[in-house]
């Protein structure tokens, strides 16, 4: 989630399939470059530092991915946007082997052209759409991932049909025993939304853990939040730490307090998904 921002010098677009616009501009606030899709930035790339991580929720999915076993991962990601995870884990794991699966074939042009993909780094781009894609993937990924990312958004939303409990019953078949699977979910006051994700989500993989700036966590404000999840305990020793350091201060919670916050949540199924909330749009404006 980002900011609405529209700016009159020219920089790199493409129109997208839906009939909305992407761009590549530099960053206002930081080195580097954003990728704006109509007129709210959705990743953040630096391609001179592949490890600066610039959006807080980006740093908490790379904090969590910092503490998978040593070495190249397999991993699968749905909606990267300009990719911002897939360089973070070709620069800090070299020989790594990725999937993507991008909607818009627009936009992946775009970020090919204007933000170019390390070379030599495993990083295949699928287009489609995310679920469809997923039971489309090379055989040999089903139970050998390392990693999954889904953080797919049509505008400010998540399409329904990636919230349900059949949809992320399809993504822990691509997992590994010990693979963990990462979820971005924006929601706001009252969480009502991430906590039926996060219930629906420990349906399928019993060890859960939610990462989100305090506030958000407590449902005071609108945010991102990530849910990490796996069939085995997560390898979170050292994020609580990690995330209370800031430079945002932020939260895990883990069991009881993953009870405690699911709490008389109903599971998600295709028959009754919905689309995440629509934030208002003054909320990204600084």
């Amino acid at each position: 989630m980002g900011r609405t921002r529209s700016r009159d010098t020219e920089h790199p677009q493409a129109r997208l399939d839906h009939g909305g616009i992407a761009g590549v501009l530099p960053s206002d606030f930081t080195t580097g470059f954003e990728l704006i899709v109509d007129g709210t930035p959705q990743s953040h790339v630096d391609l001179d530092d592949p490890t600066h991580l610039h959006f807080e929720y980006i740093v908490r999915m790379g904090a969590v991915i910092d503490q998978l076993a040593a070495g190249p991962l397999t991993a699968v990601h749905l909606g990267a946007g300009a990719m911002t995870i897939p360089r973070y884990i070709e620069a800090t794991r070299p020989g790594s082997r990725q999937q993507v699966i991008e909607l818009e074939a627009p936009l992946a042009q775009l970020v090919r052209e204007h933000l170019p993909l390390p070379k030599g780094a495993s990083i295949r781009i699928r287009i489609g759409d995310a679920r469809a894609g997923v039971t489309k993937l090379p055989s040999a990924l089903r139970a050998n991932c390392d990693l999954v990312v889904s953080d797919v958004y049509s505008g400010a939303q998540t399409p329904a049909h990636l919230t349900s409990v059949e949809f992320y019953r399809e993504l822990a078949e691509l997992l590994a025993p010990g693979g963990v699977l990462l979820v971005n979910v924006a929601d706001g006051p009252g969480l009502a939304f991430a906590r039926r994700q996060t219930a629906t989500i420990a349906e399928v993989l019993p060890e859960v853990a939610v990462l989100a700036d305090t506030q958000v966590l407590k449902g005071r404000r609108f945010g991102n939040l990530v849910i990490a999840a796996s069939a085995a305990p997560l390898p979170t020793e050292w994020l609580p730490r990690m995330l209370a350091a800031g430079p945002h201060p932020a939260k895990i919670a883990q069991g009881t307090e993953v009870d405690t916050f699911t709490q008389g949540a109903r599971i998600v199924t295709d028959a009754d998904a919905v689309a995440s909330p629509r934030p208002d749009s003054s909320l990204f404006l600084r």
